[in-house]
């Protein structure tokens, strides 16, 4: 591959890069704020239960998960369909 292939390629890559950290925002930041809510929680109480930090903030990432579905289709959608695939069918 020459040079033009090597920038086609690091754009490509760069997009899909910017693509997957637009999609994995919402539940990492979800999953940030309830581990910080969690840990006050546990600092001000003392209590120490592991299943405490685990189970909230696994059952609010799904549910983030859930609704945030469809913004993460179509925009994987929309980066296959405007990037990916023109670059393999040669367009």
């Amino acid at each position: 591959m020459g040079r033009v292939g090597d920038g086609i390629l690091y754009d490509a890559m760069r997009q899909a890069l910017w693509v997957a950290v637009s999609i994995s925002a919402p539940m990492l930041a979800v999953a940030l704020v309830a581990g910080v809510v969690v840990g006050l929680f546990q600092a001000l109480t003392s209590i120490q239960e592991m299943t405490l930090t685990f189970v909230p903030k696994v059952g609010a990432m799904i549910i983030v998960f859930w609704v945030s579905m469809s913004f993460m289709t179509a925009t994987l959608i929309t980066f296959f369909q405007d990037s990916l695939v023109p670059l393999i069918s040669g367009g």
